[in-house]
């Protein structure tokens, strides 16, 4: 099998098992299949994701075989590991807590809060396709690769870190869309957790990739323009 038709194998297969996981913790959380709010997510988050993934397999295949490298097991530095592990957990608690929610008919959101919640994950994905197509070392893990260079273009003039910036769009939007209240306390401690990350990351580029300390003192901001 040619090296190119391996990575599509191994792309779409990764990215199936990860699309049913996600649908099972949506539905066996709901305990029932009549959780509209879950089907509108769950084939928003799926179109986009398998739309995105096409494209880059298409552009630049080099960038998703970065991106196929992540989680706990795949960083290098025991920092990062413990981080993923923490990020994995809310990640799956923010999916798993609206799906009890709407077992236990918590919370009674409107329909245009939860529109707004689509949009918002449409927003997130849209700002991270961007990142990828600006960057193409977007590694899944913290490290840096052979004739990796600064990024100052695109998003990143505006803030360091944009990918982070459009995942905690799309950590946002996911309670919203999926119709929960309580799932929005999650989004505190998911952004905590992606903030710890980049803190670590950027003393790692600091030390280990060349120019980014200049970098640094001319996008001063990491996540939002005048704020931070």
């Amino acid at each position: 099998m040619d090296k190119p038709r391996a990575l599509r194998k191994r792309t779409f297969a990764g990215l199936a098992q990860f699309l049913v996981a996600l649908s099972a913790m949506l539905f066996l959380s709901a305990w029932s299949l009549r959780f509209w709010e879950g089907w509108v997510f769950w084939f928003e988050f799926s179109v986009l994701v398998t739309l995105i993934t096409t494209y880059f397999l298409h552009k630049d295949p080099a960038l998703i075989e970065r991106r196929l490298k992540a989680g706990p097991l795949a960083e290098k530095q025991k920092r990062q590991k413990v981080i993923q592990w923490f990020a994995n957990f809310f990640f799956v608690a923010l999916i798993i807590l609206p799906g009890i929610d709407h077992h236990l008919h918590w919370s009674q959101l409107s329909v245009p809060l939860i529109t707004l919640g689509d949009i918002l994950v449409a927003i997130g994905l849209a700002v991270i396709f961007f990142v990828f197509r600006e960057n193409s070392y977007t590694s899944g893990v913290i490290e840096v690769g052979k004739g990796q260079m600064v990024i100052s273009t695109g998003p990143y003039r505006l803030v360091r870190h944009p990918m982070y910036a459009g995942a905690i769009v799309l950590i946002l939007g996911i309670p919203l869309a999926l119709g929960s209240s309580w799932g929005l306390l999650l989004c505190l401690p998911m952004v905590a957790v992606i903030v710890w990350r980049l803190l670590d990351e950027e003393k790692y580029l600091s030390t280990n990739l060349a120019g980014y300390r200049d970098y640094c003192t001319i996008t001063r901001y990491r996540l939002v323009p005048g704020i931070y």
